[in-house]
C-alpha cells in the first residue's frame, strides 16, 4: 500500500495535472456565476478537450471545473438574486437580502468558507467511508427513495414564510409544472395541449432564473425603482464571531450534503434546502431567516458543496454515476480504458490515491480561486443600473436558450418572470415552489415503481428499516415544525395572520 500510495504522489505531482486543476476550479466558478451555465454543462464542453490528455489531468481538470462551478452559483445569488446554479437557489433566500443592508462582502466570504469547509469535509468521507456510505446506498431501492423523498418534503414547511397556507399554495404550483411532459410509466402526453414543446416538461433551469431575475429587473427599470443593488460589498472580512456561530449549521449542512450525495440522483439543490430548513429549526435566530442571516447562507453552501466529493463515492466504489456531472466523469474514465468499481481499487490503486490527493488540493484551490474572484465582484455592485441591468437580461435569456437550443425556454422565462413578480407583490414565498418542483418528479417517480414492483401492494412503502426510519424522520420533523408555528401563533396571534411588510 505504502509503493502505491508514492506512486499517487507520484502521478498527482506534476504541474500539468496542478494547473489543469486549478485552471478548471478558476473557470468553474466563473462559469457557474453566470445564469444558466450550469457544471453539468461546462464538464460536458470540456470533455472532448480531455481527449489526448494523461487520465490524472483530465480528470482534474473535469474535477476542478465541477467544484468550482457549485460554489460559483453563489456569486450572482447573493449580489443580483440570479442564481448561477440550481444549488444556489436556497443561497438567494437570505443571500440577496444581506447584498441589500451593505453586507454582500460578508455574505460571500461566509460562502466561500461554508463551502470550503464542506468541500473538506465531503472530500474526506470519500476518502475514509467510500466502501460503507457506497453500500448503504447500494441498499436504497425506490420505496426507499419514496420515504427519503417524503422526508425532504417536509422541507417545504419551513421555508413557508409567515403563511403556512401561501406556502402549500406555492408548493402544489410547482409540483403541478413539475407534472407536465411525458408520464414515465405510460408515455402518454399530460398538460401538454398539443404542443410538441412541452413533452419534455419544463426545463429547471428558464423557471429558476425567471423566478428570481425577472422580477428583479422589472423592478429596477419601474417608473419608481426600488434600490436592488448596494454601491458598496460593505465589511469584507467576516469576524470569527460570526463563523463561530454559524458553525454549528456549516457542520450539520456538510453532514446532510455527504449523506445526499452519496445517493444517486439526489443532487446539491435538496441537500441545500434541507440544510437550511434544519438550520433554521434549530437557530436562535430563525425569525431572521430570510430577511439577511448569515448563518442562512452558511447553511445552504454548506448543503450544496457537501455534495460534491460525496458523488463520487457510488462512481468509485460501485461505478455507478451519483449525478449528471459524475455520469460525464465516468465517461472520461471509461475513455481511458479505466472502469470505476471495486476492481478499480486492485488494478489502479495508485490512479486512486492520485485522485485522492488532488480531491483534497481541490479545497484548497476552490478558496484561493474564491479570494481571486471575489476581489472583482465589487465591480458588478458599481456597475450603473443602465448597464447592469441590460446585460444581466441578456446573460439570462442566453442561458435559458443554451439549455435546450430552444426558444420556448425563453418563453417559459419570461413567463416565469410574471409569476415571480405576482409572487412578490402577495408575499408567497418562492423557495415551496422550487422545492416541490425538483422533488416532485422523483417523488412521483419512485412511487410509482415502488407499486409496479409490488403489484398495487402499498406496504412495500414500509417493508425495510430504512423505510421506517425516514417515515419516522417525516413524522417528526412535520410535529416540530407544527408545534413551532403554534408556539408562535399564541405569542401572537394578531401577527400569524398580518401581511408581511415590505418594499413593494
Amino acid at each position: 500500500m505504502l509503493e502505491a500510495l508514492q506512486q499517487g504522489l507520484h502521478l498527482i505531482a506534476s504541474v500539468e495535472n496542478i494547473l489543469a486543476l486549478f485552471g478548471g476550479m478558476l473557470g468553474g466558478v466563473i462559469i457557474g456565476a453566470l445564469p444558466g451555465l450550469t457544471g453539468a454543462m461546462a464538464v460536458t464542453l470540456a470533455l472532448p478537450f480531455t481527449f489526448y490528455m494523461p487520465p490524472v489531468t483530465s480528470l482534474m481538470l473535469l474535477l476542478g471545473i465541477y467544484k468550482g462551478s457549485m460554489y460559483g452559483g453563489s456569486i450572482s445569488a447573493i449580489l443580483i438574486r440570479t442564481p448561477g446554479t440550481a444549488a444556489a437557489a436556497c443561497t438567494v433566500l437570505d443571500g440577496y437580502p444581506l447584498a441589500r443592508q451593505g453586507k454582500a462582502g460578508q455574505a460571500l466570504y461566509m460562502a466561500l468558507y461554508a463551502s470550503c469547509f464542506a468541500d473538506m469535509v465531503s472530500n474526506l468521507a470519500l476518502i475514509f467511508c467510500t466502501g460503507m456510505i457506497a453500500s448503504f446506498a447500494l441498499r436504497f431501492g425506490p420505496a426507499e427513495f419514496f420515504s427519503l423523498i417524503c422526508f425532504s418534503l417536509t422541507i417545504v414547511a419551513g421555508l413557508s414564510g409567515s403563511s403556512l397556507l401561501k406556502g402549500f399554495v406555492s408548493a402544489c404550483f410547482g409540483l403541478l409544472l413539475a407534472s407536465v411532459g411525458m408520464d414515465i410509466v405510460f408515455g402518454t402526453g399530460r398538460m401538454t395541449f398539443g404542443d410538441v414543446n412541452l413533452m419534455a416538461g419544463f426545463s429547471f433551469i428558464p423557471l429558476l432564473i425567471g423566478l428570481f431575475a425577472i422580477p428583479e429587473i422589472i423592478r429596477a427599470t419601474s417608473p419608481k425603482p426600488r434600490p436592488v443593488i448596494q454601491a458598496d460589498m460593505g465589511q469584507r472580512r467576516l469576524k470569527w464571531a460570526d463563523f463561530k456561530r454559524c458553525f454549528t449549521s456549516i457542520c450539520r449542512g456538510s453532514l446532510i450534503g455527504v449523506v445526499m450525495g452519496a445517493i444517486p440522483g439526489i443532487g446539491g439543490a435538496p441537500a441545500a434546502y434541507l440544510s437550511y430548513s434544519e438550520a433554521r429549526r434549530y437557530s436562535k435566530r430563525s425569525a431572521n431567516f430570510g430577511k439577511g442571516e448569515l448563518e442562512g447562507v452558511a447553511a445552504a453552501e454548506a448543503g450544496n458543496n457537501g455534495v460534491c466529493g460525496a458523488t463520487l463515492i457510488p462512481l468509485l466504489s460501485l461505478g455507478v454515476p451519483g449525478d449528471i456531472v459524475t455520469a460525464v466523469m465516468l465517461g472520461a474514465f471509461m475513455m481511458h480504458n479505466i472502469t470505476p468499481g471495486p476492481l478499480l481499487f486492485e488494478e489502479n490503486l495508485p490512479l486512486v490515491y492520485a485522485l485522492y490527493f488532488g480531491i483534497i488540493l481541490s479545497s484548497l484551490f476552490l478558496l484561493i480561486s474564491g479570494f481571486f474572484c471575489l476581489r472583482s465582484a465589487d465591480k458588478i455592485t458599481r456597475a450603473p443600473k443602465m448597464v447592469l441591468f441590460p446585460a444581466i437580461l441578456c446573460i439570462c435569456l442566453f442561458g435559458a436558450f443554451s439549455i435546450n437550443n430552444n426558444a420556448f425556454d425563453i418563453l417559459a422565462l419570461l413567463c416565469m418572470g410574471l409569476v415571480g413578480l405576482y409572487m412578490g407583490r402577495h408575499h408567497i414565498a418562492e423557495a415551496p415552489f422550487l422545492v416541490a418542483f425538483i422533488l416532485g418528479p422523483l417523488f412521483e417517480d419512485n412511487l410509482r415503481r415502488s407499486l409496479l414492483i409490488s403489484h398495487g401492494d402499498v406496504s412495500i412503502l414500509w417493508s425495510t428499516p430504512i423505510c421506517w426510519f425516514f417515515i419516522a424522520l417525516t413524522a417528526l420533523s412535520l410535529f416540530i415544525t407544527l408545534r413551532k408555528e403554534c408556539l408562535e401563533r399564541k405569542k401572537s396571534p394578531e401577527a400569524a395572520f398580518a401581511e408581511p411588510s415590505g418594499e413593494e
